[in-house]
C-alpha cells in the first residue's frame, strides 16, 4: 500500500483543478462571442446583483469589524521593512504561477525576468524576503490564469462576488481553481496533510494586502454614492486594464498600464 495508494493523492490538486475549470469555463464561454465582436466593456455584466449584493454586504461587515481592525493592528506594529519583507516573500512564493502563465501568454522574455527573480531572490535575497531582483532591474509583474483566458479571447462571464474573496468573474474565478494546480506551495501541503502551511500563507498575505489598502478603502467607502458600484467598477476596469495589456505585449508593443492593484485592495 504504498506507492499505489499514494498515486490518487497526488493527482487530487490537478483532478480538483480541471473539473473546477471546466465547469467554470462553460459558464463563462457564453460570453465569449459577445466579447470578441464588442471588444472589452467598460461595465462587466452583473446579472446576479441582488445576490452578489447580499454577500457584499456579509464581506463588508467582515472586513469592517474584524478585517480591517487586525489589518490596521498589523500596520501600526510592524515597521516598514518587516511589511515590505512580508510582500517580496509573498510574491516569491507566486513565482512559479507568474512563469507559468507567462509561458501561457507566449511571453518568454517575461518567463525569464520572472524565473529569474524567483533565483535572484531566493538565493541572494534571503529566501526571498529581500528584493533583490528589483535593484537590477528586475520588476514583479503579476500574471494569474484569468488573465491568461483573457489573452486567449475568453469572455469574463458574469461579475461575481465570492464569500471572503471578494470581486471576481467566472473567467477569473475559473482562474484561481487553476493556479491552484501550478502553486508548488499548494500542491505540496495538500499531498502531505499540511494545509495549514497554504493557509497561513493565504491569511499572511490577505492582512499585508489589506494593511496596504487602508486609505483606498476607506477613502472609497466616504466617496461612493454606491460602494458595491464602485468596487465593481473598478474592479471590472483594473482587471481590464491587466488583459489589454498583457495582450499587446503578446503582439509585440505597449507600455505597461500603471493602475491600483483592485485586485488586491477590494
Amino acid at each position: 500500500m504504498t506507492a499505489a495508494s499514494a498515486r490518487p493523492s497526488r493527482r487530487q490538486p490537478n483532478l480538483f483543478a480541471a473539473l473546477g475549470l471546466a465547469l467554470l469555463l462553460s459558464l463563462s464561454l457564453g460570453a465569449c462571442a459577445n466579447n470578441a465582436q464588442s471588444g472589452y466593456k467598460t461595465e462587466i455584466n452583473d446579472p446576479i446583483e441582488p445576490v452578489n449584493r447580499a454577500i457584499f454586504a456579509f464581506n463588508d461587515m467582515f472586513d469592517r469589524f474584524l478585517f480591517e481592525p487586525v489589518a490596521k493592528i498589523y500596520d501600526a506594529v510592524f515597521p516598514g521593512f518587516v511589511k515590505s519583507g512580508v510582500q517580496n516573500f509573498m510574491r516569491n512564493l507566486r513565482a512559479p504561477i507568474v512563469v507559468a502563465n507567462n509561458l501561457l501568454q507566449g511571453e518568454i522574455g517575461d518567463a525569464g525576468v520572472a524565473t529569474a527573480r524567483f533565483l535572484i531572490n531566493t538565493t541572494t535575497g534571503v529566501a526571498g524576503l529581500v528584493d533583490v531582483a528589483a535593484t537590477q532591474g528586475l520588476m514583479h509583474e503579476d500574471e494569474d490564469f484569468g488573465q491568461t483566458l483573457g489573452v486567449w479571447g475568453v469572455g469574463e462571464g458574469m461579475y461575481i462576488v465570492l464569500p471572503l474573496l471578494g470581486p471576481s468573474s467566472l473567467r477569473d474565478a475559473a482562474g484561481k481553481v487553476a493556479d491552484l494546480a501550478v502553486d508548488p506551495l499548494f500542491v505540496w501541503s495538500n499531498n502531505t496533510h499540511n494545509n495549514w502551511v497554504y493557509l497561513t500563507r493565504g491569511g499572511v498575505e490577505a492582512i499585508d494586502n489589506r494593511a496596504r489598502a487602508i486609505k483606498a478603502v476607506e477613502d472609497l467607502r466616504k466617496n461612493s454614492l454606491d460602494y458595491y458600484a464602485a468596487v465593481r467598477s473598478a474592479y471590472g476596469q483594473r482587471r481590464g486594464a491587466l488583459i489589454r495589456d498583457d495582450a499587446r505585449q503578446q503582439q509585440g508593443g505597449g507600455a505597461a498600464v500603471a493602475m491600483p492593484d483592485y485586485d488586491e485592495e477590494y
